[in-house]
């Protein structure tokens, strides 16, 4: 009885004793948890301070969203473009035309040239590139085709209504980011932080220099229109009766029969020297032996 009171109280101690061991052991881990936590600090403010940000602001993954399915209720973007030719009866009058036209309606002129034409004569051509109002864009057209005959029209017209948007959305979070950065920047303590906050600022603030470009150049696009106008002189119409057609097709005729000629004497003036110089030669020869 005695032997078996002892056991029992030898397991208890040893149980006492494995019991203890744990709890020092989960304690110690605990704190070795704590300590790692404490020591993510660039972490754990990063997380922190964008969930408190996003909450505040009431930002959310689908604000993109949000935007596309609002695109209708915006007004469409449209880049339109138009390149016309025609007929003038004095080109250099038909490009200051054009270019009154354009000051008149608050475009400007991108580039304009005349010169001589191709042709034989006098004849100008020149063209002229315009950028004009959008809500001009079909007036303007109008009075350019009343210049002269038209030879060539097209229109055409590029939505990017989508690209804005999704631009405009990429340009509100890159904004909304930067503002946060410099908040995180301020909480910063050590100089590894305050050099990866930095580095990050600088990619968003290089970003949204980028994102603001393009879309000021859709702005421009979108807002003056471009029209390109190429003006050309119908060519003289002269009454030779024929006359000059046939004086200059003969001359033309006698021209080409001396060509050939001058190419038959090339081709056959080395075979003939040749054969003279053997007959020659073979005359000769008999002549000797005759006499």
């Amino acid at each position: 009885m005695r032997r078996t009171y002892s056991v029992f109280v030898l397991i208890f101690l040893v149980f006492g004793i494995l019991a203890s061991g744990c709890l020092v052991g989960s304690d110690k881990s605990a704190q070795t948890k704590s300590v790692a936590y404490d020591t993510a600090i660039p972490e754990r403010i990063l997380y922190e301070s964008e969930s408190a940000y996003a909450t505040e602001a009431g930002f959310s993954d689908n604000s993109y969203d949000e935007l596309v399915e609002d695109s209708e209720s915006v007004e469409r973007k449209v880049i339109s473009t138009a390149d016309i030719s025609i007929k003038v009866d004095d080109a250099a009058a038909a490009i200051d035309e054009i270019i009154s036209i354009t000051q008149e309606v608050g475009g400007f002129v991108s580039s304009s040239s005349v010169y001589n034409s191709y042709y034989e004569g006098d004849q100008k051509e020149g063209y002229a590139t315009i950028r004009v109002p959008k809500d001009g864009f079909i007036s303007v057209i109008g009075e350019i085709e009343m210049l002269g005959e038209v030879t060539s029209k097209s229109i055409s017209g590029r939505d990017v209504t989508e690209e804005y948007i999704d631009l405009s959305a990429r340009l509100e979070n890159l904004e909304r980011q930067e503002e946060r950065l410099v908040e995180i920047l301020n909480m910063t303590t050590t100089v590894e932080e305050v050099l990866d906050v930095e580095w990050e600022l600088g990619r968003v603030r290089g970003e949204i220099e980028s994102m603001t470009g393009r879309l000021k150049y859709l702005d421009d696009k979108v807002d003056f229109s471009t029209i390109t106008v190429s003006v050309s002189e119908p060519r003289p119409i002269t009454q030779s009766w024929g006359l000059r057609d046939a004086l200059s097709d003969s001359v033309n005729g006698f021209i080409s029969s001396v060509a050939g000629l001058i190419v038959f004497v090339g081709y056959t003036l080395p075979i003939v020297i040749f054969l003279t110089v053997i007959v020659g030669g073979i005359l000769f020869i008999r002549a000797k032996i005759r006499g």
